[in-house]
């Protein structure tokens, strides 16, 4: 066996001690320079401990990088790997650290680095919880459309609203400008009502009143399609049941044992 070939098994395999042991360790060391960053942003941990916060930003990231080019080095489909959706959370998260030397700041987006948290799914075998984020996703890739026709349309609400609240109300009553209406219309459609701005005229608000009644029932409306996705999506898997072993679906029901591995269901 080549060194590449040993590589390989220990980051990408989780079936031997090596593999597992390697992603425990990654998972361990993701989960500390998460937590450095959020301590980096307590103004006074930051002042006393900015050394020793940097190093270990720096240290993390160095770990990360070498990992993120032995994962490349060892694979054989190295641009399918880069691709991924873990080969582009592997990139961003050493990413913030090197642009943070020109852009100061950056290095707070380090927190992105939880996502590869998800791997934790995949070291212990909980096939389960990968099904359930499966679905996840193919009920919302079946809304997308929707979901977009939906959020263009509160778009052109929200526009239409605002320009309209600063036509009626003016400067006077905190509406300087239409972007300034837009995000009072969006704060009030959401139902948040922060109170920084408030209309005074009674047209203004009249149309407050009809923007707020519109905001609730703006909620019914994704939540009746994604019910129906998410309801539809349980009907499929019922039909097309899935053995825990090995992953592939086509049982019945009522199967004891999986057709494909020999496994108990």
């Amino acid at each position: 066996m080549t060194i590449k070939e040993r590589i390989k098994i220990i980051i990408f395999g989780t079936d031997t001690p090596a593999g597992k042991a390697f992603d425990v360790i990654l998972i361990v060391c993701i989960v500390c320079s998460v937590f450095v960053v959020i301590l980096d942003s307590v103004a006074a941990i930051h002042l006393k401990y900015r050394m020793l916060i940097r190093f270990s930003e720096w240290f993390f990231t160095i770990i990360f990088t070498l990992e993120y080019i032995l994962r490349i080095y060892s694979t054989t489909k190295k641009s399918k790997y880069i691709l991924s959706y873990f080969g582009v959370i592997d990139f961003l998260a050493i990413l913030p650290t090197y642009i943070s030397v020109f852009i100061p700041g950056v290095h707070s987006l380090l927190v992105i680095r939880l996502l590869r948290i998800l791997r934790v799914f995949r070291i212990l075998k909980l096939a389960a919880f990968i099904r359930e984020l499966n679905d996840f996703i193919i009920v919302f890739k079946s809304c997308a459309r929707r979901i977009f026709i939906f959020i263009l349309t509160v778009l052109t609400i929200v526009i239409i609203l605002g320009a309209l609240m600063y036509t009626v109300e003016g400067q006077l009553s905190g509406f300087t400008s239409i972007p300034k209406g837009i995000y009072w219309a969006i704060v009030t459609l959401t139902t948040v009502g922060y109170g920084d701005i408030s209309p005074n005229t009674v047209l203004g608000q009249g149309i407050a009143a009809i923007i707020m009644i519109l905001g609730y029932s703006l909620i019914v409306v994704p939540t009746g399609f994604v019910s129906v996705a998410i309801s539809t999506q349980l009907q499929k898997n019922k039909a097309m049941r899935t053995c825990q072993h090995c992953e592939k679906k086509g049982h019945d029901e009522d199967a004891i044992f999986c057709k494909y591995c020999g496994k108990s269901m």
